[in-house]
């Protein structure tokens, strides 16, 4: 199952890192799925970021920024896979 949490804002290729507008939660250890016309891939969140601070989770409009292990793309969406 899978809870959709946000859309990918910017993506910055030359760290690997995605910035992502949460509609929904997202804690350090979730694992989650990018989604888009040419992105499918899934990983875990090894850390998180607001305002360039380190935080262990966030919520409802926050932004936040995570390393991600293949490329995103603006408009893609951001699903938290659930273990049921």
């Amino acid at each position: 199952m899978e809870d959709s949490i946000g859309k990918v804002t910017h993506y910055f290729g030359h760290i690997g890192v995605a910035a992502v507008q949460l509609t929904g939660p997202l804690a350090v250890g979730d694992r989650i799925h990018v989604k888009g016309h040419t992105t499918d891939f899934s990983q875990a969140v090894d850390s998180l970021e607001v305002d360039h601070q380190k935080v262990a989770k966030a919520g409802l409009g926050d932004e936040v920024a995570f390393k991600v292990t293949d490329k995103a793309r603006i408009g893609d969406l951001v699903f938290r896979v659930r273990a049921d």
